[in-house]
């Protein structure tokens, strides 16, 4: 006769415990407390321009538990998801009890619609992408490779003068800063924005974060 074995289901601290082990991530963020609409917001516009994500709200950057402190956070978050985001950001909670403490989880949907954009104190509207544990600024290339997908027509590439300058920079330099490649190519930037974000969409160039700064190069 087959043996049947019972999975002990997992406690609220169980759970909680193990999304912690996981540390912070790609689409994992702790936050000990929600005090800015604004700053949440920013995290918020870095998952839905990405994967998605996760924030454990009364959870300390060194995994240890504090708890949430008061039902106000959650309006907090809700508030920065459909007022400090445009469009605003889909997404959703549970609370959990863990070690005696109420923990928030909030899980962000990708967008279907980018860029997100998050209000700054002073209103303006910046995008953000989430890479490794970090919300990082997204460039204008960035911005235009958002724009052109979103464009329902389509585009078709040509090789002309400018795409074969391009590529011969590349062959003579490994990576290249947006700011050099203009500079190299002597190319108006918004010529320029537009040109590499149409290689990066096609898959001939590809973006490289180090050292907090953007590179762009050939794909192997």
């Amino acid at each position: 006769m087959p043996t049947f074995v019972t999975m002990k289901p997992l406690t609220d601290t169980d759970y909680i415990h193990a999304l912690i082990a996981e540390g912070e991530h790609q689409q994992q963020d702790f936050k000990f407390e929600i005090s800015d609409v604004r700053k949440i917001a920013k995290t918020l516009s870095a998952f839905a321009n990405t994967d998605g994500g996760r924030l454990l709200i009364g959870v300390k950057d060194n995994g240890k538990i504090a708890g949430v402190r008061s039902a106000e956070e959650q309006y907090m978050i809700e508030e920065a998801a459909q007022l400090y985001c445009v469009p605003p950001v889909n997404c959703h909670w549970q609370t959990f009890l863990a070690e005696g403490r109420t923990v928030l989880v909030v899980t962000v949907d990708e967008s279907a619609s980018k860029p997100v954009y998050a209000k700054d104190e002073n209103g303006r509207r910046l995008a953000y992408l989430r890479i490794a544990d970090e919300n990082i600024l997204a460039t204008p290339v960035h911005l235009r490779i958002w724009q052109q997908n979103g464009n329902p027509r389509g585009e078709l590439i040509e090789f002309t003068e400018r795409e074969q300058l391009l590529l011969r920079l590349f062959a003579e330099h490994d990576r290249l800063s947006f700011n050099r490649y203009c500079r190299l190519s002597r190319l108006p930037r918004r010529s320029a924005e537009h040109l590499l974000a149409k290689l990066v969409r096609y898959g001939i160039v590809e973006l490289l974060f180090e050292g907090h700064k953007f590179y762009f190069r050939l794909k192997s």
